[in-house]
């Protein structure tokens, strides 16, 4: 089962959706042919959901590896800053934008009379499925939205169905002990089979409070830390080197930042390095 979910993921991903889709019914608007997406988040469902060919931009975020899990596709399109000039410039069919957004550069768009859809950033697996067939639909690749929620729903029932590694974790880098990655990062450790033990209380977020919560795991930088400044030897603290020594792991926080179907595959990531650790 587990490969299945994993073959899936993949599938979905490398599944076809032709540039020029079938007509509309009658009395419907035509799909949008030039979407422009002015959010990072955004980015990558546009990235997920379409082909290059239908695709007007997308941020120039979304072309950093250490942010995006869609950069390598990002690279074939077009880019742009989230400015109203870009719009205005790329004349696009379809705006994507993120609800949390700059709203003045949003209300400025619909006074421009460009057609627009937002979304708000999931914030769990069901927020994740909904948004996903909200923008399938708009593009009129609802196919192509349910085999990405197909992978997903396939890694996490296998993650379901294996026993729970009842370990504590807590988040440290540079900026200390983390009191909260949010809505997503805790559902990643839930669907791991782990939690968040910073969510028990705990008081400051130097040294001494993450050695008085003591959790079994801590949750490090992604590729670790270099450099000589004091935020390196925060993360690279010898009290917590050695405390928890082969008691490390990593999720890059592009994981988790944006809900996308692809944040099953970080869980089962998790997953593994945690039983590794154990």
């Amino acid at each position: 089962m587990r490969r299945a979910g994993i073959l899936l993921a993949i599938a979905a991903l490398a599944l076809p959706v032709s540039a020029g889709s079938a007509p509309p019914p009658r009395g419907q608007a035509a799909l949008p042919m030039r979407v422009m997406s002015i959010n990072q988040c955004t980015d990558q469902l546009v990235l997920m959901l379409l082909p290059p060919e239908r695709i007007a931009s997308v941020t120039w975020l979304s072309r950093d590896p250490l942010l995006s899990l869609m950069a390598e596709r990002a690279r074939g399109v077009a880019v742009n800053r989230g400015e109203i000039e870009d719009v205005v410039r790329q004349q696009p069919d379809l705006i994507v934008a993120d609800s949390f957004g700059s709203a003045a550069t949003r209300a400025a768009l619909r006074r421009f009379g460009f057609p627009m859809v937002e979304v708000a950033q999931p914030q769990s697996f069901d927020e994740i499925r909904a948004t996903v067939r909200t923008l399938a639909a708009q593009f009129g690749t609802v196919e192509r939205g349910e085999a990405l929620i197909a992978g997903m729903d396939a890694r996490l029932a296998d993650l379901a169905r294996r026993p729970a590694l009842n370990l504590r974790v807590a988040s440290w880098s540079g900026d200390g002990l983390s009191r909260g990655e949010g809505a997503l990062y805790d559902a990643v450790l839930d669907a791991a089979g782990a939690r968040n033990a910073v969510k028990e209380g705990v008081a400051g977020t130097d040294v001494e409070a993450l050695l008085a919560l003591n959790p079994d795991i801590l949750v490090a930088p992604v590729g670790g830390v270099v450099g000589q400044s004091l935020r390196d030897r925060v993360a690279r603290h010898p009290l917590v080197r050695r405390q928890w020594a082969g008691r490390q792991v990593s999720v890059s926080p592009r994981a988790y930042i944006c809900g996308t179907p692809l944040i099953a595959e970080a869980a089962a990531d998790l997953r593994a390095q945690l039983e590794a650790a154990r």
